[in-house]
């Protein structure tokens, strides 16, 4: 292990092991398992195969966007259940959908300017737990109810009780909503779909290339990184139960358009699925690789964060990447594999096309040149999260473990990790797997 300069400056920062959990499809009701009870799930099987103890960790970090009510700062919640002991300092972040990539980029910090040696970072979501949540008048009245000390000013606050007042507010909505432009994220999709002309058959086919490449991924064992759990009734699940073995062009096009009725083209079938999920990584530095002997599945290089227009959010990666390539000197070709989360086909197919656009690049990236093109057969080839899913908090930790563990199985060097960002950012890391 050299010792390579990061973009972090200062020490190298190596990643060591990793693991995740299924990503379980949400179902209209809780899923088996709340963030915490996922969180636990997957760093259990990955601390009890270390040659350190728990309490070795100097800090824990986990990244996500709505823990639910009984989960304040779940990361000390998850710390203290995984055995880190009482004296672990853990710290929650929340970068909506890049929230466990978030995390890491700040134990990488953390580990290269000598403030932590070994830590514990990922990302969890139970987005099917999100809550339903009383509206404004409801809750005022229960207020004024809670006040009322008399019958007679309950009978009136009873008379002025309406139907109305007992229809939820769905919060998974609400944050799937940018507040400050009134859009839905996947209405930001058919925004960018329509500025570069994505039409309705390339999502589709995407979609379809996703769950394909999935099934493929889980039969031939390249995602190994997937711990078995098990709920309180028993039940074991061991696979990301989203993914659709008979997925075909025919099935995806009678799907109707959910986020624009009339024109749009952007469907439940290409787009990331809402998905309960946990994943983890271990962090290092090189005095802790070589005290515990540790073998390194990777080295992070270099990261980026970007803001845009909220309206069209998906561009993120194209904005987050091309600073890194920028700063290395890389074109498309110099990186050997990309992930680029799959919040939607059309989100995913339009950096591809801005990444190669010389007016986009001129205007936006401020390059004299665009990027070559990003070979379908280096991106996103395990399937992505259109097949597996996307739980918010989660999904930058999953990529960022994947990446790590396609880097070894295809003995390359180099991969790019990235995700679009509700509310208009963008978020990449680079990564390299050292030589032997």
């Amino acid at each position: 292990m050299g010792e390579q300069q990061t973009g972090w400056g200062g020490r190298p920062v190596y990643v060591i092991d990793g693991s995740r959990t299924p990503f379980i499809k949400a179902r209209g009701k809780p899923g088996p398992f709340a963030a915490a009870d996922l969180a636990v799930a997957a760093g259990q099987p990955l601390l009890a195969r270390q040659p350190f103890s728990p309490a070795e960790f100097d800090e824990v970090i986990l990244g996500c966007v709505m823990p639910g009510p009984r989960e304040a700062n779940i990361a000390r919640v998850v710390a203290l259940r995984l055995g880190c002991g009482e004296r672990m300092p853990a710290w929650t972040v929340q970068r909506n959908c890049a929230s466990g990539l978030q995390s890491i980029d700040a134990a990488a910090q953390n580990i290269a300017s000598g403030r932590s040696s070994l830590v514990l970072a990922g990302g969890v979501e139970s987005m099917s737990h999100i809550p339903l949540l009383f509206g404004e008048k409801f809750v005022n009245w229960l207020g004024e109810w809670a006040r009322a000390r008399t019958s007679m000013a309950r009978l009136k606050l009873l008379a002025a009780l309406r139907p109305g007042y007992f229809k939820p507010v769905i919060a998974l909505l609400c944050g799937l909503t940018d507040p400050t432009v009134g859009l839905s994220m996947g209405q930001t999709a058919e925004i960018i779909a329509h500025r570069f002309g994505i039409k309705r058959e390339q999502m589709d086919r995407f979609a379809m290339h996703s769950h394909n490449r999935a099934v493929a991924a889980l039969e031939n064992g390249h995602l190994d990184e997937i711990e078995t759990i098990y709920d309180s009734s028993g039940s074991h699940y061991e696979r990301d139960d989203g993914v659709r073995i008979n997925t075909s062009m025919r099935r995806l096009a009678r799907l109707k358009p959910v986020f624009d009725r009339d024109v749009g083209n952007v469907t439940a079938g290409n787009s990331a699925q809402i998905t309960d999920g946990g994943a983890w990584v271990i962090l290092a530095s090189e005095e802790m690789v070589s005290r515990h002997n540790l073998p390194v599945m990777g080295q992070l290089i270099d990261s980026q964060w970007a803001g845009l227009d909220p309206a069209q959010m998906g561009l993120g990666p194209v904005h987050a990447m091309a600073p890194i390539m920028q700063r290395h000197g890389f074109d498309s070709a110099d990186v050997d594999y990309y992930e680029i989360n799959e919040a939607f086909a059309a989100q995913v197919l339009a950096c591809q096309t801005a990444w190669t656009d010389a007016d986009f690049c001129r205007t936006e990236l401020d390059r004299d040149t665009p990027f070559s093109a990003i070979d379908n057969e280096r991106l996103n080839i395990d399937g992505g999260a259109v097949a597996i899913g996307h739980p918010v908090g989660a999904s930058g930790a999953r990529i960022v473990l994947h990446m790590l563990k396609l880097l070894q199985f295809r003995n390359a060097r180099r991969g790019m990790v990235s995700l679009c960002i509700g509310g208009g950012q963008g978020g990449a890391m680079l990564i390299e797997r050292p030589a032997e």
